[in-house]
């Protein structure tokens, strides 16, 4: 199992969209919200993600591909 950190920046009409859940069935990725923003004109989500590395990557294209913008972490996020 493989850990990636990544931050997604939701466009306005995805906010209310169940995307990391579907993201999280499909491609059987754990992720685990670190930090999130949300309001109505913006979303914005630091997620570890933990699955199989070809997986992880099948997950973050399936949400680029529905325009969310994921942007790699390097570090770790301290709360």
């Amino acid at each position: 199992m493989t850990k990636k950190m990544v931050k997604l920046i939701f466009p306005q009409e995805l906010i209310k969209e169940p995307v990391t859940f579907r993201m999280a069935k499909q491609f059987d990725v754990i992720p685990n919200i670190r930090r999130a923003n949300v309001t109505g004109t913006v979303g914005e989500l630091i997620l570890e993600l933990e699955g199989q590395d070809e997986r992880i990557e099948e997950g973050i294209e399936y949400l680029t591909k529905l325009g969310v913008k994921v942007e790699p972490i390097v570090g770790d996020i301290i709360e």
